[in-house]
């Protein structure tokens, strides 16, 4: 580990002011990540897989002993209409959210937002029966 990472890593809240230049390669899925073609300043997570690490307890402290891989588990939209990941840790299961970057993968994206209606939490041969039984003796308008 070469001098600058380590006064970074001791400079407490260092990222949140400062711009993230480095590459990393992804401990997920091996891509190797690079800043530029995210659209922020402040790259958190694999465009490939969308998975991040955990590193932060507060956005860009870095300052989680953990480490564990965050694994996305969701997407939700922000009052503005901006798209962010819900990601979860693998090792001690703590939820964050980030904001989607301009090169993740659309496919990714849409894959974790349709997974409710894909693997719904009931029998969807069910769905006849249940809405029924939730609509008891209405009549249909």
């Amino acid at each position: 580990m070469n001098r600058e990472i380590k006064r970074r890593r001791a400079q407490g809240g260092y990222y949140m002011d400062h711009p993230n230049t480095e590459s990393f390669t992804c401990k997920a899925c091996g891509h190797l990540v690079t800043p530029e073609e995210a659209g922020t300043q402040h790259r958190n997570h694999c465009p490939n897989c969308l998975s991040s690490l955990h590193v932060d307890n507060e956005p860009g402290d870095r300052a989680a002993d953990c480490g564990g891989v965050m694994e996305p588990i969701s997407v939700w939209v922000r009052n503005n209409g901006e798209w962010a990941i819900i990601h979860r840790c693998k090792r001690c299961g703590t939820l964050s959210s980030n904001r989607v970057a301009a090169d993740d993968s659309p496919l990714k994206l849409m894959s974790i937002a349709l997974r409710p209606l894909a693997e719904p939490p009931f029998p969807i041969e069910r769905i006849k029966e249940l809405t029924e039984l939730l609509m008891g003796d209405r009549p249909e308008e």
